[in-house]
């Protein structure tokens, strides 16, 4: 029996302090909700699980890119489904000037109002979308994923010469009324193209921004597997932690309690 060194009662506390460790460190999971603490936890995990939240982040980023190029196409196509109905009208009117029966003084006031009806699609043709021009001839490069690559939407230019040709005609005279129904007619089938163009560009970055959607939630669950803790079985280890250090605490206090029995030789 010794009285200097208590062997029983030093490997107590060095087991009371391994439990009361694991103790700590099984409340912050919980408080926490994550397993990854500290980075000593799992080094590799939360390097991972880093990279995934970046990842998430600038998808998020991609998705509001769709979702703000969508918009745009779209107030596009609210033009001109308006530059349609105008178009349609100065078809009818480039077929009302024609009327044999209709005098220059007649046809003047057809004029008048096809050229009305010109600026308006000239006017449009100036129209922005937060600053950047709705109708131009410049592609525009959509971001598409988290990576940057892009897709290029054709811009739909209301300045070319299939446009200008129509709004720059006039119906004063049977012989204008028959160029400028010529020019109206191209302009219209142009037209059709281009809001059929846009619309396959929306169709298209509809599914994109769905696959931004579901690849966002395939990563979400990636790294929840890998940081978020499991509180049904972390709660189990909590329960057993915390025995331990009260079993320890006592065990500790016993320990020390050994070499008292030391005095019983003295007496």
């Amino acid at each position: 029996m010794v009285i200097n060194t208590n062997v029983q009662a030093q490997t107590a506390a060095s087991n009371l302090s391994m439990s009361q460790t694991m103790l700590a460190r099984s409340l912050a999971r919980l408080s926490s909700g994550s397993k990854i603490v500290q980075p000593s936890d799992d080094a590799a995990g939360l390097a991972v699980a880093s990279r995934f939240e970046a990842q998430t982040r600038r998808l998020d980023a991609a998705k509001s890119n769709v979702g703000n190029a969508i918009s745009f196409t779209q107030v596009q196509d609210g033009y001109l489904k308006k530059i349609a109905r105008a178009f349609d009208r100065m078809s009818e009117l480039a077929i009302l000037a024609q009327d044999v029966t209709k005098s220059d003084a007649d046809r003047s006031l057809y004029n008048a109002e096809y050229q009305q009806i010109s600026s308006y699609i000239t006017n449009t043709a100036t129209k922005e979308f937060n600053g950047v021009s709705l109708f131009s001839s410049s592609a525009l490069n959509v971001t598409v994923d988290s990576d940057g690559n892009t897709f290029s939407m054709a811009g739909v230019n209301l300045g070319a010469a299939t446009y200008t040709t129509a709004t720059g005609s006039g119906v004063s005279t049977i012989a204008n009324a028959g160029t400028a129904l010529t020019a109206v007619k191209n302009a219209i089938t142009q037209l059709a193209s281009d809001r059929a163009t846009i619309g396959a560009y929306q169709s298209r970055m509809q599914f994109t921004s769905e696959q931004l959607t579901v690849s966002k939630e395939n990563l979400a669950a990636a790294a929840s597997r890998i940081q978020d803790v499991d509180v049904a079985e972390e709660s189990t280890q909590y329960a057993r932690y915390q025995i331990l250090v009260n079993s320890g605490t006592a065990m500790l206090a016993q320990a020390n309690q050994l070499p008292q029995s030391v005095l019983r030789l003295l007496q």
